[in-house]
């Protein structure tokens, strides 16, 4: 079994708003992502998408693109992103979710020798902050936890735990955070995160920081290709 990452498709059969404006970047980006996952994906191998999966506002808008995802080879995990607007109620989701995807919130998914979990997450303290910053980022930090003490219950001997979140897990200075707090506490290895966009983004594919290696998966950041974890 191989396990790959992706995130930020902003996916938009329904909605009218292409991502091509943004730059050469975006450019065929979902044919070249579909073409690369058929090309190394198998059936029995999962990818992690990290949010910010359709721009629909409403769930109904959002079908044709979880569809299009669920046509795709293997196992798909995904979780919340900051646009995810279509994203009310997870139930409502899980019914109209093909058989081999699946949604992360508040629990944990074990899929062969693998257990996954995670939460959207939050900007991380900077220069500007706010009380309702500091209210979500506590928020979701405890969603973290939860999903991480989820995942801790249905491990097994031998299986590896890897954390998604869409924020990245710390600041511009990589600076320590409720996030990554929790996850060194839980000497988890592997996470990864999206969130990020731009040609003029300061960032790096993997960041090795305490011991955890944190894989940025947004596509653009990336080339459109999937990133191979293990």
């Amino acid at each position: 079994m191989k396990v790959f990452a992706i995130s930020d498709l902003h996916l938009s059969a329904n909605v009218d708003k292409p991502m091509d404006i943004f730059g050469g970047a975006w450019d065929n980006y979902w044919e070249i992502i579909q073409n690369n996952w058929r090309k190394h994906v198998g059936e029995e191998d999962v990818v992690l998408i990290s949010g910010d999966i359709s721009w629909a506002m409403y769930l109904e808008e959002a079908i044709p693109d979880l569809k299009a995802i669920g046509a795709l080879p293997g196992y798909k995990v995904i979780i919340k992103g900051n646009h995810d607007y279509w994203w009310s109620s997870v139930t409502k989701v899980k019914e109209i979710l093909g058989d081999k995807t699946y949604v992360i919130q508040n629990d944990a998914l074990r899929i062969g020798n693998y257990v996954f979990f995670g939460t959207r997450g939050w900007n991380c303290p900077d220069k500007a902050w706010s009380e309702q910053d500091e209210k979500i980022y506590q928020r979701e930090g405890q969603r973290l936890t939860l999903s991480l003490g989820v995942a801790n219950k249905i491990k097994q001997e031998g299986d590896v735990l890897v954390g998604m979140l869409h924020f990245p897990p710390f600041n511009v200075r990589r600076e320590d955070s409720v996030f990554t707090k929790i996850l060194e506490e839980a000497e988890i290895r592997t996470v990864v995160y999206g969130h990020l966009h731009g040609k003029n983004c300061r960032v790096s594919p993997k960041v090795v920081k305490n011991g955890v290696s944190y894989y940025l998966t947004s596509c653009d950041q990336v080339n459109n290709m999937l990133v191979r974890l293990f």
